[in-house]
């Protein structure tokens, strides 16, 4: 009798083997096209969030070259307001003056609504060669060396790209400091060495020993 069964356990043994190795090598499979999908899906999305991104940036930067045309406008109306006469007996006078006053702060509120920021850094402020032009080194009493100590005139970055520069006067490091613009190196710079920033590419230099 066991003559008779034993062929059959043994094709019986062999039939389990040969499916339990087809359902290893049927999970193998699976899980190897399971990570190759999760691969795929990783990098469609990383593909979306670049591509997403790409927009962002050329919707933001799309103004970049009209920002910086209405930086002269900026410039002009600000000069306007600074000289114009804090008190007038001529209602046209005050009434014209209220009116560049209203504009220059419109423009400004449109400035900030579209991501341009103004660079307008304080007296004593630390100069900063990734945001400020040094046009000039001259003593400052009361300002640390190396600080801010006058605006010639303000900068702007657009969603944190620089635009323009501030150009700016800087305290003077050590005893023979240098006024004058054309006095010094290279870009219109201080003598001292302070770098000018490239407006080009928003790069600048740092002041060097």
């Amino acid at each position: 009798m066991s003559e008779d069964t034993t062929p059959s356990e043994h094709e019986d043994a062999s039939a389990a083997d040969e499916a339990a190795d087809q359902v290893l090598a049927l999970k193998a499979e699976a899980a190897a096209l399971k990570e190759q999908v999760l691969r795929y899906a990783a990098d469609m999305e990383n593909t979306r969030r670049r591509a997403e991104k790409e927009a962002n940036d050329a919707r933001a930067y799309a103004i970049q070259k009209f920002a910086r045309d209405l930086l002269g406008v900026a410039d002009n109306l600000a000069r306007a307001t600074a000289h114009a006469p804090a008190d007038h007996a001529d209602s046209v006078v005050k009434n014209f003056v209220v009116g560049v006053e209203m504009t220059e702060k419109e423009l400004l509120g449109a400035f900030e609504r579209n991501g341009l920021k103004k660079i307008d850094p304080k007296a004593g402020d630390k100069f900063d060669p990734h945001q400020h032009q040094a046009m000039a080194e001259q003593p400052g009493d009361g300002v640390a060396p190396g600080s801010v100590l006058q605006v010639m005139q303000p900068g702007y970055e657009l969603l944190g790209r620089l635009i323009r520069p501030a150009m700016v006067v800087v305290a003077a490091r050590g005893a023979a400091p240098s006024a004058d613009p054309s006095a010094g190196g290279a870009n219109g710079g201080p003598s001292g060495g302070y770098g000018a920033a490239d407006e080009a590419t928003g790069g600048s230099v740092d002041r060097r020993a």
